[in-house]
């Protein structure tokens, strides 16, 4: 019964969002330490104003260093894979909550003073760290489902073979066109982009779309022709609209991971600056204050 028992929380566990998991248990923590230190904020008795010098200013800070170091160990926390209290998925709960106590927590230890320094600089960091996580989560939370739904039943590497095979179909469809009409058919061939550059993939938009261009390039072709070129300018003419529609929820699909993955670029490194400042921030401190 026991063994069924852990099964049953494990699968439960499993479909569990990490946001919502332990019934919000990091949400609860993450505002019980906002409102304590808000209360402490708001009963000290700070002269001549309150600041991050103060004892409560150097309580704050300690905590909120300490958060930041730790928060940063996500990343090597996700190369290990574990259940329970200390589960990954506990880890990215905690991560988030506790990430955005922070907040809280190091705005009240700056006492709101804020000037062109490495203490401000660390500070404006640490925001800019949370709003790029916060992205994350968005993605995280709504983009697998848009991934899903974009793919249905077919996998990516079905959707290039779909491509492969339908550019195998226009090749041999094209044998009979002349060379005008050939040379349309090479550009779809030769020129249809999947993917492309990183600014193209995070947009979305492929306009200068080789297929689309062969497609609009053999439309005044098509409605010249008569008898059998007819009938193979028809049969090209399928094949390239059946492409674009193949291409368009690869590209989809890539646009979709693109988002997914592009709030990285700007999480990851900020986090290393961050560490970098905080560093500073620590060491100028204990030196010449």
């Amino acid at each position: 019964m026991a063994a069924v028992g852990h099964t049953h929380r494990r699968r439960r566990a499993t479909h569990e969002s990490f946001l919502k998991h332990r019934n919000f248990l990091f949400l609860k923590l993450s505002t019980l330490l906002c409102l304590a230190a808000i209360v402490a904020y708001v009963l000290q008795d700070a002269r001549p104003r309150p600041s991050g010098g103060t004892f409560l200013g150097y309580i704050l800070g300690t905590v909120g260093a300490g958060l930041i170091v730790w928060l940063s160990l996500l990343g090597l926390r996700k190369r290990a894979v574990t259940d329970g209290h200390y589960s990954l998925k506990a880890w990215v709960s905690a991560h988030v909550y506790l990430g955005l106590s922070l907040i809280v927590v190091a705005t009240l230890h700056t006492g709101f003073q804020f000037g062109w320094n490495v203490h401000t600089l660390a500070y404006a960091l640490m925001l800019l760290v949370i709003a790029s996580g916060a992205v994350g989560v968005w993605a995280y939370a709504v983009l697998p489902e848009r991934l899903s739904d974009n793919r249905g039943e077919t996998t990516r590497r079905q959707m290039l073979a779909g491509i492969a095979a339908l550019d195998a179909q226009l090749h041999e469809a094209a044998q009979p066109l002349g060379r005008a009409e050939a040379d349309i058919v090479r550009l779809s061939l030769e020129g249809s982009e999947i993917g492309g550059g990183f600014w193209k993939r995070i947009h979305g938009r492929w306009d200068d779309c080789a297929n689309a261009r062969a497609i609009a390039a053999l439309q005044p072709a098509l409605a010249g022709a008569s008898g059998a070129g007819a009938a193979a300018l028809s049969k090209v003419d399928e094949l390239l609209r059946s492409k674009a529609e193949v291409l368009q929820k690869a590209r989809r699909q890539i646009h979709i991971t693109a988002l997914l993955e592009a709030w990285l670029f700007v999480h990851i490194p900020a986090t290393f600056a961050l560490l970098a400042a905080l560093a500073v921030h620590i060491i100028s401190v204990f030196l010449y204050w």
